[in-house]
């Protein structure tokens, strides 16, 4: 309970700032900066050398690829066909494609079924979700952000972020087993306990809320996609190969109905694929996905 009060605080510490005139106008892209530098390699090495690789929760691991893959698909395509601009396009395939299963998605599992259902989760983010905004979501930033991009040059952008290449650290510290104690671990805890107040004081920094964005169709048409289309498609396919009472059938529907993922957004900040609308979709999806994941957990139990 305490983590979720905290997303609500800092939202709206976020939006009471931006009444404060000697905050300077970047200050939001300079704390995405900090986080994508310093908090997210943290948490890589961190949370990913322990993690145990197992091929059994390969199922709810795959909930990550397939909600990303079919934003891909769909928006893609509907952008197209509805002459959206390819930053908005963008925005819409990252943000809602990626579910908040960390921040949100820890303690709402938590709570709901315990440190089992916990384990469950932590492999869903970290070999679902975080491997896919530390790579491919850079692909789609890249594409679909404003001028040509090369292919070496989206290959030099992946292989120089600094939370994918200190992924593939974490990577290479699990199989060779291989985990940080004492110290070097208290540091990278003290530095990842800042991404959630420091990701939403940006993102409310940025959400202007009034008649008019909640009037606008993109917003809800990734908000649809993300709480209801998503969470739907892998209630029903998930069904029939789970029994309905197997914790990890329950645990994929709850993390793939999570908000959207806040690391998805600043990724789209960063590459300026709409951020307007990048920062309504965590600001307006954290809150309501707080109503939406009560009646997904009455559904499945």
């Amino acid at each position: 309970m305490t983590n979720l009060i905290l997303v609500i605080l800092c939202l709206i510490i976020g939006i009471l700032l931006q009444r404060v005139k000697e905050l300077p106008d970047n200050a939001p892209k300079s704390l995405n900066t900090y986080l994508i530098y310093i908090v997210l390699p943290a948490l890589a090495l961190l949370h990913i050398p322990e993690t145990e690789l197992s091929i059994g929760l390969l199922l709810p691991v795959l909930t990550a690829w397939i909600s990303f893959g079919l934003s891909w698909m769909i928006f893609g395509t509907v952008g197209k066909k509805l002459g959206w601009s390819k930053t908005t396009t963008g925005c819409l395939i990252i943000v809602p494609g990626l579910a908040n299963t960390s921040f949100i998605g820890f303690p709402i599992i938590e709570a709901l079924y315990g440190a089992e259902g916990l384990k469950i989760a932590l492999l869903v983010d970290q070999a679902g979700s975080f491997i896919i905004v530390s790579s491919i979501a850079i692909i789609v930033a890249s594409i679909y952000g404003d001028g040509k991009k090369r292919k070496r040059d989206i290959t030099r952008k992946i292989l120089t972020f600094p939370p994918f290449l200190f992924f593939l650290i974490a990577i290479a510290m699990n199989l060779g087993q291989v985990s940080l104690t004492g110290i070097p671990h208290e540091i990278l805890a003290a530095f990842a306990s800042t991404l959630t107040p420091i990701a939403l004081i940006a993102v409310g920094l940025q959400v202007k809320i009034n008649a008019q964005t909640l009037s606008s169709r993109n917003l809800w048409y990734g908000l649809g996609y993300k709480l209801f289309f998503i969470p739907v498609l892998i209630f029903l396919v998930y069904r029939w190969i789970f029994s309905p009472e197997d914790i990890l059938y329950k645990v994929s529907v709850m993390e793939t109905a999570m908000a959207p993922m806040i690391t998805g957004s600043i990724i789209a900040i960063n590459h300026d694929l709409n951020p307007k609308l990048a920062s309504l979709l965590v600001g307006i999806g954290i809150p309501l996905s707080f109503v939406t994941l009560i009646g997904w957990y009455y559904l499945v139990g």
